[in-house]
């Protein structure tokens, strides 16, 4: 795979508020060099917008939906990834 930027947005929906899967989340972005956040949405989703290296994206959007992810904290139901165009201003990633 190339080292191509690229950026997903991701919501998560299920058991994803209160668990600390936004700080499982980012641990998992910082360990892959991954930018962005990771925010709880008012309807009890989460979202995720992680942009980096291909390779790296693709491994944590697995990470985020894999149905056999049992380290992950909480339980997802449900998933949508949206593929956008990357934006060189982000920088770092946030939980928010």
């Amino acid at each position: 795979m190339s080292d191509e930027t690229v950026r997903a947005m991701v919501r998560v929906d299920g058991l994803v508020q209160g668990v600390g899967f936004r700080w499982w989340v980012m641990r998992h972005a910082e360990r892959l060099g991954i930018v962005g956040y990771a925010r709880n949405r008012l309807d009890g989703s989460v979202e995720v917008d992680a942009q980096g290296r291909a390779a790296d994206v693709y491994e944590l959007v697995r990470l985020l939906t894999s149905p056999r992810e049992f380290r992950r904290p909480g339980r997802v139901n449900e998933f949508l990834v949206e593929w956008t165009t990357p934006d060189p201003a982000i920088s770092g990633f946030d939980v928010r």
